[in-house]
């Protein structure tokens, strides 16, 4: 398997899937960070609490963590216990692959998107079903057998297949007990990345909030990781790779994530990616 420090430097994933089954024995800090890819989270053991998007999660052997593509995370693990996990990076390309009207892989990914809840606790009969499934998968990825890569993609699908009718269906316990959160920021996230072309200035989101300016500030930096300035730019300049990559012009990207100069957003899409939106492709 690829070495995970070095993929994660590239920022963009170019194979379907990608999986690690990492295991951690020594304290480690994480940062807040965006994928532009879906990540899954198995997890088996740890004394872990995962952040994303304003929320806490604190897990549980056998949970599922669906991160969305530029959804804002990290763990924050307690030093004491072995952190172990399947982690699984997903291309949107390899989810639109199997996207229509009777099938749509993506969909686990909206539901939780739409209730804004990313934690799955399964029940002990779909979680041993759904562990089996990663460990045939990690068996045929560390193997050569004949057929080798059909085989993990075919897995790695059954395994996609399951999980969605698992969501779809709600056949999931309660894990609301298991999840933190302040309902005020977490609207006020929503607002933010559901109008990302609209007018986001401090006093604007204060006045829907009904915090001081200061008080907001150091409430988002703290809930998020982020300054509102810098996370609201992120999200603006994520949103713009996404739509040069289906094909829409770059000035008209720009436009629609809410830059009004082109020359900014030049400049901060350089420094965010290292490239120019014309080299995406």
């Amino acid at each position: 398997m690829e070495d995970i420090k070095q993929y994660k430097k590239k920022g963009y994933l170019n194979t379907n899937f990608q999986f690690f089954h990492i295991k951690d024995e020594t304290e480690q800090t994480f940062d807040y960070h965006f994928h532009e890819f879906d990540k899954i989270v198995f997890f088996y053991s740890g004394n872990v609490t995962y952040l994303i998007e304003g929320k806490s999660y604190r897990l549980e052997p056998g949970d599922i963590l669906l991160v969305h593509h530029h959804d804002i995370h990290k763990p924050v693990i307690t030093k004491g216990s072995i952190y172990e996990r399947v982690v699984f990076y997903i291309r949107p390309e390899f989810i639109k692959m199997y996207h229509d009207e009777k099938q749509d892989l993506s969909r686990c990914f909206q539901i939780t998107k739409k209730k804004k809840h990313h934690l799955i606790r399964l029940e002990k009969q779909a979680r041993e079903r759904m562990s089996g499934i990663v460990k045939e998968l990690e068996e045929a990825v560390a193997g050569d057998e004949f057929a080798k890569d059909l085989y993990s993609n075919t897995l790695f699908t059954q395994f996609m297949i399951h999980l969605n009718r698992l969501v779809i269906n709600d056949q999931v316990e309660d894990s609301n007990t298991s999840v933190i959160y302040d309902k005020k920021m977490e609207e006020l996230l929503s607002y933010i990345n559901e109008n990302l072309k609209s007018e986001l200035s401090v006093e604007h989101l204060a006045n829907l909030s009904f915090y001081s300016k200061y008080y907001l500030m150091h409430k988002f930096k703290d809930v998020t990781g982020y300054t509102l300035y810098n996370y609201i730019q992120k999200k603006r300049l994520l949103l713009a790779s996404e739509l040069i990559r289906q094909g829409m012009p770059v000035t008209k990207a720009a436009y629609e994530c809410g830059f009004q100069d082109y020359s900014t957003f030049l400049r901060a899409f350089k420094k965010m990616f290292h490239m120019s939106p014309s080299d995406i492709h």
